[in-house]
């Protein structure tokens, strides 16, 4: 399913917070746990987001492996964990959803 707008998931170790702030927004989120992907591989989580043209939320310098190594996948946004509040986060999520489709961020890395 290719979807118009920007869909997440959150990996595991983004706080579940960021999740209901963007549900609250109407925003269609999964996280690693509700999609049963707690203790996968980095490889699993990034294969779910580009079998379900998820935009991978995540704070882990790894997933940047993948893009720079010229992996597909549909698009990454990426900060590391204390460089911002959960508030933050949410607010930055929820401009890339509203200035941003889904095939603009494809392949790309968005840093919150």
């Amino acid at each position: 399913m290719v979807s118009d707008r920007i869909r997440f998931p959150l990996d595991e170790n983004v706080d579940p917070d960021v999740a209901h702030g963007l549900r609250r927004y109407g925003i269609d989120v999964s996280t690693t746990v509700a999609s049963g992907l707690r203790t996968a591989s980095d490889e699993v989580q990034l294969a779910f987001a580009r079998n379900e043209q998820r935009v991978l939320v995540t704070h882990d310098v790894d997933f940047l492996d993948p893009h720079i190594s010229g992996t597909d996948h549909p698009g990454i946004a990426f900060c590391k964990k204390t460089d911002r509040t959960v508030g933050q986060i949410i607010r930055q999520l929820i401009l890339v959803y509203e200035v941003l489709t889904p095939g603009e961020l494809a392949g790309q890395v968005e840093y919150l």
